[in-house]
């Protein structure tokens, strides 16, 4: 028997298991298991998981997970007596071990495995910002999947990896920002030979993140009654949204959604600016604390996207500046003793808003996500190696996918011996 079954959102009908779109509307596809219960099972990192994963079989150097933690530091110096840190990243002392030293790791692992099950050989597209095609590039340089990253030249800097094979990774910088990788990665993605990671309408992805949620709750017994994260594309908070589902269904975690807290980087936040009526500078991403976070398009009102979780929780949508969140990422550094990257520090700047207004109590259970960190703490300890453009192009060549193809062709071909 299928251990899940995937349903539109809007329509209800069940959908092909290997599907990112329904059939019959522009509707987010959600994954509906078989087991009920959360139920671990004896395997390494975010693999523990993998009934709650819509996967069959394991990567097994894809052995880090979340690992959660009550905050000391930060909760005191906040006032707060049950913060829980959900960190993600590179931290040997508290047993993390995410090499790529961002979240992204969760939901490059589960999709490239989907991949690999179905034995399909085709290149692998990935649009990013930066730390998801790190994370994409780590699996791809394990496994051998041939993998097209394209981003922006300008995130040149976030593109390392913790290894030295690059042979299976094509990557491409393009002019413009995310949305201009975005949008040539799909026209990539529809011709043969190619296909989507599916971005947040893959729920491979979707479940990995969500598997923040599972180790926060497993770990303290309970669901959070407030959860802050840092969001570019709101999927993320989707993500744990669906996981605090099935844990209200399992019953034994207790029975309240925890209300989200989304945070994003102004004034370049278009979902803040789709919620609240803000502008978006034309400037943007352009001088962003952290350009990771800003994406043109996000899934705020498709079904089952960021409004439809943030209206079932009610849910909070923050602005913070790039001052504010500056001065978040010190004093989380100072108070819990490790680096963090800069998108995170959004998150926390979020949860001092929160204190400051008086949206959450003293006295309530608080989970939040750290989505990167460590890499300081990883560089003491390993070499990585820096991944150079095979290519770079200008969105509005008309010749630029036929470049790509035969680069990708050239590159792939020489790997194989052809």
């Amino acid at each position: 028997m299928q251990k899940y079954a995937l349903r539109c959102v809007e329509c209800g009908t069940i959908q092909d298991t290997y599907s990112t779109h329904c059939d019959s509307h522009d509707s987010l596809l959600r994954t509906e298991y078989l087991e009920k219960k959360l139920i671990p099972r004896n395997l390494p990192g975010i693999w523990k998981y993998s009934e709650w994963l819509p996967v069959d079989g394991v990567i097994p150097e894809g052995s880090a997970h979340s690992v959660t933690y009550q905050s000391e530091g930060l909760g005191k110096e906040l006032g707060l007596e049950n913060l829980y840190i959900s960190f993600n990243g590179y931290w040997p002392e508290r047993e993390a071990w995410m090499k790529t030293c961002s979240f992204k790791d969760l939901e490059s692992f589960p999709t490239m495995q989907r991949l690999l099950q179905h034995n399909d050989p085709r290149v692998m597209v990935v649009a990013s910002a930066g730390n998801t095609a790190r994370a994409f590039a780590h699996v791809a340089s394990i496994t051998g999947q041939p993998l097209l990253l394209i981003v922006p030249k300008m995130s040149k800097h976030r593109l390392w990896i913790p290894g030295d094979d690059t042979s299976s990774i094509c990557t491409v910088g393009v002019g413009g920002d995310y949305y201009s990788a975005i949008e040539l990665a799909s026209r990539i993605s529809c011709r043969n030979d190619f296909i989507t990671e599916g971005g947040a309408r893959n729920v491979a992805r979707r479940d990995g993140m969500g598997t923040v949620m599972l180790d926060a709750t497993l770990t303290t017994r309970r669901l959070p009654q407030h959860y802050f994260q840092a969001v570019g594309s709101g999927t993320g908070g989707v993500a744990v949204w669906e996981a605090a589902m099935r844990l209200v269904d399992d019953g034994r975690f207790g029975n309240q959604l925890p209300r989200l807290h989304l945070a994003q980087n102004l004034p370049c936040a278009p979902l803040y600016a789709m919620q609240s009526g803000a502008d978006i500078d034309s400037s943007c991403p352009k001088g962003m604390w952290d350009d990771v976070l800003f994406n043109r398009q996000p899934p705020y009102n498709v079904r089952g996207g960021v409004k439809d979780a943030l209206d079932n929780t009610n849910g909070l949508l923050y602005g913070i500046t790039n001052k504010e969140a500056e001065e978040a990422k010190e004093l989380f550094e100072v108070t819990e003793g490790i680096d963090i990257l800069n998108a995170p520090s959004v998150a926390i700047a979020a949860l001092i808003k929160a204190v400051h207004t008086q949206s959450i109590d003293p006295h309530d259970h608080i989970l939040l996500n750290i989505t990167g960190g460590g890499k300081e703490r990883l560089e003491q300890e390993y070499a990585t190696k820096e991944l150079d453009f095979d290519l770079t192009v200008s969105p509005t060549n008309p010749e630029v996918e036929n470049e790509i193809i035969d680069m990708i062709t050239e590159k792939l071909g020489a790997r194989d011996g052809q």
